[in-house]
């Protein structure tokens, strides 16, 4: 089951501010379209990347403790757990944090039930919320990751109402290369 986002970023990694400076915007005409394209830009960072940018609260849901009893997360990076739930007959049930361990080194990071952590009696399997992102601010998150935000809030900006702008890219390379650092490639 895809991860349910809970609790979204108190804030973007640039602020509205920022991208208006960047992009030498003076007024307030245009702040609805650039606030607007700083989340989408943060969207495709993050898509991109498969990192959390800003903190934001995950859901993890699984049927069952797997083999190995260990739940990959998908999200990164991991600030927090917030709380591991299991299914009961009489509803859900928080687990203690003795019946858990959070293993951050592993990559993805995961969470290792203990030996003695009872498994899911009745509806929902478990259920682990997760905060994930670099920080709460916006420069907790690594510069190059801001950069390539700016740049693609300018590209984006500048093609606005283009099918095609010549000499355009829909992402420029330079932003390309910022995120390549950080990206998290799957293996399936």
């Amino acid at each position: 089951m895809p991860p349910i986002l809970i609790a979204r970023p108190g804030v973007e990694p640039v602020s509205l501010a920022e991208a208006k400076a960047h992009l030498r915007l003076e007024g307030s005409d245009e702040d609805a379209l650039v606030a607007g394209l700083v989340s989408a830009a943060r969207a495709f960072v993050q898509g991109t990347t498969r990192l959390c940018l800003i903190a934001q609260t995950w859901r993890i849901a699984a049927p069952g403790w797997p083999p190995g009893r260990a739940i990959a997360l998908p999200v990164a990076p991991v600030l927090a757990v917030g709380a591991v739930r299991i299914g009961t007959a009489g509803g859900p049930v928080l687990l203690p944090e003795t019946a858990w361990s959070l293993d951050e080194g592993a990559d993805p990071a995961r969470i290792v039930a203990a030996d003695d952590a009872p498994d899911p009696s009745g509806p929902g399997g478990i259920e682990i919320d997760v905060t994930a992102g670099f920080g709460t601010e916006p420069a907790d998150v690594p510069e190059p990751l801001r950069l390539a935000t700016l740049m693609l809030v300018a590209s984006w900006f500048e093609a606005r109402g283009d099918d095609t702008a010549p000499g355009v890219a829909a992402v420029p390379p330079a932003a390309r290369e910022l995120l390549a650092p950080f990206t998290r490639r799957r293996l399936a």
